[in-house]
Protein backbone atom coordinates (compact mmCIF):
# COMPACT_ATOMS: atom_id res chain seq x y z
CA UNK A 1 0.00 0.00 0.00
CA UNK A 2 1.31 3.59 -1.05
CA UNK A 3 0.04 7.06 -0.88
CA UNK A 4 1.31 8.78 -3.94
CA UNK A 5 -0.39 11.83 -3.68
CA UNK A 6 -2.27 13.81 -1.46
CA UNK A 7 -4.34 17.24 -1.95
CA UNK A 8 -5.48 19.56 1.23
CA UNK A 9 -7.90 22.43 1.45
CA UNK A 10 -8.99 24.57 4.14
CA UNK A 11 -7.75 21.56 6.53
CA UNK A 12 -6.58 22.59 9.61
CA UNK A 13 -3.59 25.15 9.04
CA UNK A 14 -3.35 24.38 5.15
CA UNK A 15 -5.46 26.81 2.93
CA UNK A 16 -4.17 24.84 -0.03
CA UNK A 17 -1.41 21.80 -0.20
CA UNK A 18 0.00 19.72 -3.24
CA UNK A 19 2.30 16.92 -2.11
CA UNK A 20 3.57 14.29 -4.27
CA UNK A 21 5.53 11.46 -2.79
CA UNK A 22 7.80 9.02 -4.30
CA UNK A 23 9.60 7.00 -1.96
CA UNK A 24 8.52 4.64 1.16
CA UNK A 25 10.60 6.45 3.59
CA UNK A 26 9.49 10.13 4.36
CA UNK A 27 9.99 13.10 6.52
CA UNK A 28 8.15 15.92 7.22
CA UNK A 29 10.68 18.37 9.46
CA UNK A 30 10.07 21.67 11.03
CA UNK A 31 9.37 23.66 13.83
CA UNK A 32 6.33 23.12 16.81
CA UNK A 33 3.19 24.13 15.36
CA UNK A 34 3.92 24.26 11.54
CA UNK A 35 1.09 22.01 10.85
CA UNK A 36 3.47 18.67 10.55
CA UNK A 37 0.70 16.52 12.46
CA UNK A 38 -1.87 18.11 10.48
CA UNK A 39 -0.67 15.92 7.72
CA UNK A 40 -0.94 12.78 9.06
CA UNK A 41 -3.71 13.61 10.72
CA UNK A 42 -5.31 13.92 6.61
CA UNK A 43 -3.81 10.57 6.11
CA UNK A 44 -5.26 8.57 8.99
CA UNK A 45 -8.38 10.57 8.34
CA UNK A 46 -8.76 9.09 5.08
CA UNK A 47 -8.76 5.15 6.12
CA UNK A 48 -10.76 5.86 9.38
CA UNK A 49 -12.83 8.84 9.01
CA UNK A 50 -11.97 9.99 12.42
CA UNK A 51 -9.31 12.16 13.72
CA UNK A 52 -6.69 10.95 16.35
CA UNK A 53 -6.93 14.01 18.28
CA UNK A 54 -10.10 15.88 17.23
CA UNK A 55 -12.84 15.20 18.85
CA UNK A 56 -15.33 17.00 15.97
CA UNK A 57 -15.09 17.06 11.95
CA UNK A 58 -15.61 20.77 12.56
CA UNK A 59 -11.99 20.99 13.85
CA UNK A 60 -10.85 20.23 11.34
CA UNK A 61 -11.77 22.94 9.01
CA UNK A 62 -9.64 26.25 8.41
CA UNK A 63 -10.97 29.39 10.97
CA UNK A 64 -13.54 31.24 8.58
CA UNK A 65 -13.55 28.66 6.32
CA UNK A 66 -17.17 26.75 4.58
CA UNK A 67 -15.25 23.00 4.35
CA UNK A 68 -12.44 20.80 4.42
CA UNK A 69 -11.13 18.62 1.34
CA UNK A 70 -9.39 15.59 2.02
CA UNK A 71 -7.99 14.20 -1.61
CA UNK A 72 -5.38 11.59 -2.19
CA UNK A 73 -4.21 9.34 -4.86
CA UNK A 74 -3.45 5.24 -3.16
CA UNK A 75 -2.19 2.61 -4.65
CA UNK A 76 -2.96 -0.48 -3.12
CA UNK A 77 -2.66 -4.10 -4.70
CA UNK A 78 -1.33 -2.60 -7.54
CA UNK A 79 -4.32 -0.64 -8.36
CA UNK A 80 -4.64 3.21 -8.44
CA UNK A 81 -7.64 4.51 -6.64
CA UNK A 82 -8.78 8.62 -5.57
CA UNK A 83 -9.91 8.91 -2.54
CA UNK A 84 -11.87 12.18 -1.65
CA UNK A 85 -13.66 13.53 1.54
CA UNK A 86 -14.94 17.07 1.70
CA UNK A 87 -16.51 18.39 4.95
CA UNK A 88 -18.78 21.31 5.29
CA UNK A 89 -19.51 22.85 8.35
CA UNK A 90 -23.37 22.07 7.34
CA UNK A 91 -24.76 18.74 6.49
CA UNK A 92 -23.20 15.47 6.09
CA UNK A 93 -19.39 15.28 4.98
CA UNK A 94 -19.41 13.15 1.54
CA UNK A 95 -17.27 10.31 0.30
CA UNK A 96 -15.87 10.02 -3.40
CA UNK A 97 -13.73 6.27 -4.71
CA UNK A 98 -12.50 7.41 -8.19
CA UNK A 99 -15.02 10.27 -8.64
CA UNK A 100 -18.17 7.82 -7.28
CA UNK A 101 -20.38 8.74 -4.52
CA UNK A 102 -19.78 6.51 -1.77
CA UNK A 103 -22.76 6.37 1.23
CA UNK A 104 -21.47 3.87 3.14
CA UNK A 105 -18.37 4.05 5.19
CA UNK A 106 -16.89 0.87 4.66
CA UNK A 107 -16.88 1.34 1.23
CA UNK A 108 -14.43 4.13 1.63
CA UNK A 109 -12.23 3.33 4.15
CA UNK A 110 -11.32 -0.11 2.83
CA UNK A 111 -8.99 1.28 0.32
CA UNK A 112 -6.64 2.55 2.52
CA UNK A 113 -4.93 1.29 6.33
CA UNK A 114 -3.15 3.22 8.46
CA UNK A 115 -1.34 2.88 11.99
CA UNK A 116 -0.96 5.85 13.42
CA UNK A 117 1.90 6.38 16.42
CA UNK A 118 1.94 9.92 18.52
CA UNK A 119 2.76 10.88 21.38
CA UNK A 120 -0.58 10.86 22.70
CA UNK A 121 -0.75 6.61 22.53
CA UNK A 122 0.62 6.27 25.45
CA UNK A 123 -3.14 7.43 26.84
CA UNK A 124 -3.97 3.94 26.02
CA UNK A 125 -2.05 3.05 29.77
CA UNK A 126 -2.49 6.64 31.37
CA UNK A 127 -5.88 8.14 29.51
CA UNK A 128 -9.83 7.21 30.63
CA UNK A 129 -11.12 3.46 29.14
CA UNK A 130 -12.60 6.44 26.16
CA UNK A 131 -9.13 6.53 25.29
CA UNK A 132 -8.90 2.83 24.93
CA UNK A 133 -11.92 1.93 23.23
CA UNK A 134 -11.26 4.23 20.72
CA UNK A 135 -7.94 2.89 19.79
CA UNK A 136 -9.30 -0.30 19.57
CA UNK A 137 -11.79 0.28 17.46
CA UNK A 138 -10.38 2.49 14.91
CA UNK A 139 -7.86 -0.22 15.02
CA UNK A 140 -10.75 -3.13 14.46
CA UNK A 141 -11.48 -0.94 11.34
CA UNK A 142 -8.32 -1.55 9.72
CA UNK A 143 -9.28 -4.73 8.89
CA UNK A 144 -12.69 -5.13 9.26
CA UNK A 145 -14.41 -2.30 7.45
CA UNK A 146 -17.71 -3.09 7.83
CA UNK A 147 -17.26 -2.88 11.83
CA UNK A 148 -17.64 0.62 11.22
CA UNK A 149 -21.35 0.48 10.06
CA UNK A 150 -21.59 -1.70 13.50
CA UNK A 151 -20.15 0.86 15.85
CA UNK A 152 -22.50 3.64 14.29
CA UNK A 153 -25.40 1.26 14.61
CA UNK A 154 -25.10 0.69 18.10
CA UNK A 155 -23.84 4.18 18.66
CA UNK A 156 -27.15 5.19 17.29
CA UNK A 157 -29.55 2.61 19.26
CA UNK A 158 -27.54 3.72 22.05
CA UNK A 159 -28.60 7.47 21.39
CA UNK A 160 -31.96 6.90 21.05
CA UNK A 161 -32.03 4.80 24.27
CA UNK A 162 -31.07 7.36 26.15
CA UNK A 163 -32.99 9.87 24.88
CA UNK A 164 -36.09 7.77 25.31
CA UNK A 165 -34.69 7.04 28.90
CA UNK A 166 -34.93 11.41 29.45
CA UNK A 167 -38.86 10.93 28.98
CA UNK A 168 -39.46 8.75 31.47
CA UNK A 169 -38.09 11.34 34.27
CA UNK A 170 -37.09 8.05 36.47
CA UNK A 171 -40.59 6.96 36.91
CA UNK A 172 -40.23 2.86 36.73
CA UNK A 173 -43.76 2.45 36.42
CA UNK A 174 -44.14 3.84 33.20
CA UNK A 175 -44.72 1.41 29.96
CA UNK A 176 -41.62 0.08 29.19
CA UNK A 177 -42.19 -1.68 25.96
CA UNK A 178 -40.32 0.69 24.16
CA UNK A 179 -37.06 0.06 26.22
CA UNK A 180 -37.45 -3.40 25.72
CA UNK A 181 -37.41 -3.05 22.32
CA UNK A 182 -33.98 -0.52 22.40
CA UNK A 183 -32.29 -3.20 24.64
CA UNK A 184 -33.08 -6.03 22.36
CA UNK A 185 -31.25 -3.88 19.51
CA UNK A 186 -28.46 -2.64 21.84
CA UNK A 187 -27.88 -6.44 22.75
CA UNK A 188 -27.95 -7.92 19.15
CA UNK A 189 -25.37 -5.28 17.67
CA UNK A 190 -23.55 -4.45 21.09
CA UNK A 191 -22.47 -8.84 21.43
CA UNK A 192 -21.30 -8.93 17.86
CA UNK A 193 -19.14 -5.53 19.23
CA UNK A 194 -18.15 -7.32 22.14
CA UNK A 195 -17.53 -10.98 19.99
CA UNK A 196 -15.14 -8.88 17.44
CA UNK A 197 -13.26 -6.80 19.85
CA UNK A 198 -12.44 -9.78 22.29
CA UNK A 199 -11.07 -12.39 19.35
CA UNK A 200 -9.04 -9.30 17.25
CA UNK A 201 -7.40 -8.34 20.97
CA UNK A 202 -6.62 -12.34 21.31
CA UNK A 203 -4.82 -12.33 18.31
CA UNK A 204 -3.11 -8.94 18.59
CA UNK A 205 -1.59 -9.89 22.27
CA UNK A 206 0.35 -13.31 20.48
CA UNK A 207 2.24 -10.99 18.38
CA UNK A 208 2.61 -8.18 21.12
CA UNK A 209 3.53 -10.45 23.14
CA UNK A 210 6.70 -11.69 21.52
CA UNK A 211 7.69 -8.32 20.14
CA UNK A 212 7.36 -6.87 24.05
CA UNK A 213 10.00 -10.00 25.01
CA UNK A 214 12.30 -8.73 22.40
CA UNK A 215 11.87 -5.12 23.58
CA UNK A 216 12.08 -5.79 27.25
CA UNK A 217 14.12 -9.07 27.66
CA UNK A 218 12.77 -10.96 30.56
CA UNK A 219 8.78 -9.38 31.26
CA UNK A 220 5.76 -10.90 29.90
CA UNK A 221 3.28 -8.60 28.39
CA UNK A 222 -0.54 -9.84 28.81
CA UNK A 223 -3.94 -8.17 28.31
CA UNK A 224 -7.40 -8.43 30.08
CA UNK A 225 -10.58 -7.13 28.17
CA UNK A 226 -12.91 -5.95 31.00
CA UNK A 227 -16.52 -6.20 29.96
CA UNK A 228 -19.20 -4.46 31.92
CA UNK A 229 -21.62 -7.44 31.36
CA UNK A 230 -18.77 -10.08 31.42
CA UNK A 231 -16.22 -11.55 33.79
CA UNK A 232 -13.13 -9.99 33.34
CA UNK A 233 -11.58 -11.75 29.79
CA UNK A 234 -7.77 -13.18 29.79
CA UNK A 235 -6.74 -12.83 26.38
CA UNK A 236 -4.06 -14.91 26.43
CA UNK A 237 -6.29 -17.63 25.79
CA UNK A 238 -8.51 -17.69 22.71
CA UNK A 239 -12.03 -17.07 23.82
CA UNK A 240 -14.26 -19.83 24.89
CA UNK A 241 -17.90 -18.79 24.78
CA UNK A 242 -19.78 -18.17 21.28
CA UNK A 243 -21.68 -14.86 20.65
CA UNK A 244 -24.86 -16.21 21.53
CA UNK A 245 -23.57 -16.67 25.03
CA UNK A 246 -22.50 -12.82 24.72
CA UNK A 247 -26.05 -12.08 23.58
CA UNK A 248 -27.50 -13.43 27.10
CA UNK A 249 -25.16 -12.47 28.96
CA UNK A 250 -25.84 -8.81 27.83
CA UNK A 251 -29.38 -9.39 27.46
CA UNK A 252 -29.59 -10.71 31.69
CA UNK A 253 -27.50 -7.34 32.50
CA UNK A 254 -30.09 -4.82 30.60
CA UNK A 255 -33.14 -6.45 32.66
CA UNK A 256 -31.39 -6.11 36.11
CA UNK A 257 -29.87 -2.61 35.15
CA UNK A 258 -33.36 -1.78 34.03
CA UNK A 259 -34.55 0.27 36.69
CA UNK A 260 -31.29 1.81 37.55
CA UNK A 261 -30.64 2.78 34.22
CA UNK A 262 -34.85 4.49 34.34
CA UNK A 263 -33.36 6.88 37.54
CA UNK A 264 -30.21 7.79 36.37
CA UNK A 265 -31.31 8.27 32.68
CA UNK A 266 -28.92 6.57 30.74
CA UNK A 267 -27.18 3.22 29.42
CA UNK A 268 -25.24 1.62 32.23
CA UNK A 269 -23.90 -1.76 30.28
CA UNK A 270 -22.58 -2.51 26.98
CA UNK A 271 -19.12 -2.42 24.84
CA UNK A 272 -19.42 1.94 25.19
CA UNK A 273 -18.21 0.97 28.59
CA UNK A 274 -15.58 -1.75 28.50
CA UNK A 275 -12.13 -1.63 29.07
CA UNK A 276 -8.75 -3.03 28.57
CA UNK A 277 -6.12 -3.64 31.23
CA UNK A 278 -2.59 -4.29 30.47
CA UNK A 279 -0.13 -6.53 32.61
CA UNK A 280 3.90 -6.89 32.91
CA UNK A 281 4.90 -10.14 34.65
CA UNK A 282 1.17 -10.12 36.27
CA UNK A 283 1.41 -6.51 37.66
CA UNK A 284 -1.17 -4.19 36.33
CA UNK A 285 1.03 -1.57 34.42
CA UNK A 286 -1.24 1.24 34.48
CA UNK A 287 -0.53 1.54 38.30
CA UNK A 288 3.07 0.67 38.33
CA UNK A 289 4.93 0.15 35.11
CA UNK A 290 7.28 3.17 34.79
CA UNK A 291 7.31 5.86 32.10
CA UNK A 292 9.97 3.28 29.91
CA UNK A 293 7.91 0.06 30.46
CA UNK A 294 5.00 2.15 29.42
CA UNK A 295 6.56 2.78 26.51
CA UNK A 296 7.31 -0.75 25.72
CA UNK A 297 3.94 -1.39 25.72
CA UNK A 298 2.19 1.14 22.96
CA UNK A 299 5.38 0.19 20.81
CA UNK A 300 4.77 -3.52 21.03
CA UNK A 301 1.20 -2.84 20.62
CA UNK A 302 1.32 -0.57 17.73
CA UNK A 303 3.94 -2.95 15.68
CA UNK A 304 1.64 -6.12 16.36
CA UNK A 305 -0.90 -3.93 15.18
CA UNK A 306 1.02 -3.34 11.58
CA UNK A 307 1.55 -6.87 11.35
CA UNK A 308 -1.97 -8.24 11.97
CA UNK A 309 -3.08 -5.45 9.04
CA UNK A 310 -0.32 -7.63 7.01
CA UNK A 311 -1.56 -11.30 7.68
CA UNK A 312 -5.67 -10.23 7.08
CA UNK A 313 -5.12 -8.01 4.33
CA UNK A 314 -2.21 -9.41 2.67
CA UNK A 315 -0.77 -5.60 2.30
CA UNK A 316 1.10 -3.41 4.49
CA UNK A 317 -0.53 -0.73 6.39
CA UNK A 318 1.17 2.88 6.16
CA UNK A 319 2.56 3.70 9.60
CA UNK A 320 2.65 7.06 11.10
CA UNK A 321 5.60 8.07 13.15
CA UNK A 322 4.16 11.79 14.91
CA UNK A 323 7.38 12.89 16.78
CA UNK A 324 7.37 9.71 18.50
CA UNK A 325 11.27 9.40 18.33
CA UNK A 326 12.09 11.99 20.66
CA UNK A 327 10.08 10.24 23.47
CA UNK A 328 12.11 6.79 22.99
CA UNK A 329 15.55 6.29 24.30
CA UNK A 330 18.04 4.90 21.43
CA UNK A 331 17.15 1.08 22.52
CA UNK A 332 13.52 1.62 21.64
CA UNK A 333 14.11 3.82 18.86
CA UNK A 334 16.43 1.54 16.70
CA UNK A 335 13.73 -1.25 17.71
CA UNK A 336 11.46 0.64 15.79
CA UNK A 337 13.28 1.84 12.73
CA UNK A 338 14.84 -1.30 12.33
CA UNK A 339 11.30 -3.50 12.87
CA UNK A 340 9.80 -1.68 10.29
CA UNK A 341 10.16 -3.57 6.77
CA UNK A 342 11.37 -1.77 3.55
CA UNK A 343 8.02 -2.31 2.19
CA UNK A 344 6.02 -0.48 4.68
CA UNK A 345 5.40 3.20 3.69
CA UNK A 346 6.29 5.33 7.07
CA UNK A 347 5.58 8.86 7.35
CA UNK A 348 7.31 10.58 10.01
CA UNK A 349 7.59 14.18 11.50
CA UNK A 350 10.30 15.13 13.52
CA UNK A 351 11.55 18.90 14.62
CA UNK A 352 14.98 17.94 13.05
CA UNK A 353 17.01 14.68 11.57
CA UNK A 354 19.19 14.60 14.73
CA UNK A 355 17.19 11.31 15.99
CA UNK A 356 18.22 9.61 13.02
CA UNK A 357 21.09 7.78 11.74
CA UNK A 358 22.71 8.37 8.37
CA UNK A 359 22.26 5.42 7.55
CA UNK A 360 18.33 5.61 7.62
CA UNK A 361 18.39 9.02 5.97
CA UNK A 362 20.00 7.51 2.61
CA UNK A 363 17.11 7.16 1.24
CA UNK A 364 14.06 9.28 2.70
CA UNK A 365 12.46 11.98 1.20
CA UNK A 366 12.09 15.30 3.08
CA UNK A 367 9.92 17.84 3.06
CA UNK A 368 10.25 20.96 5.65
CA UNK A 369 7.48 22.75 6.66
CA UNK A 370 7.54 26.57 7.30
CA UNK A 371 4.88 29.28 7.62
CA UNK A 372 2.30 26.75 6.24
CA UNK A 373 4.76 26.25 3.15
CA UNK A 374 5.80 22.96 2.44
CA UNK A 375 8.66 22.48 0.37
CA UNK A 376 10.49 19.38 -0.50
CA UNK A 377 14.28 19.16 0.08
Amino acid sequence: MFIKKLQLKNFRNYTDADIEFSKKKILFIGKNAQGKTNLLEAVFYLSSLNSFRAKSDFELIKWNEEFCNIKAEINKYDINSELEINIPLQGRKKLKVNGINKSKFSEFISNISTVCFTTNDLLLLRGTPDDRRKWLDLAICQIFPSYIERLNKYNKIKTQKNNYLKTLKGNIQSDLSLLDVWNEQLAITGSNITYIRINFLHELLKIAKDKHQKISSDEIFTMNYNSSFLNDIELESKYPNTIEYILEQFTLQLQEKKQDEIIRAQSLTGPHRDDITYFINSIEAKKYASQGQQRTIVLALKLAELQLIKEKINTNAILLLDDVLAELDDIRQNYLLDAIGDDTQTIITSVDTLHFQHEYLKDVEIFEIKDNIIIKN
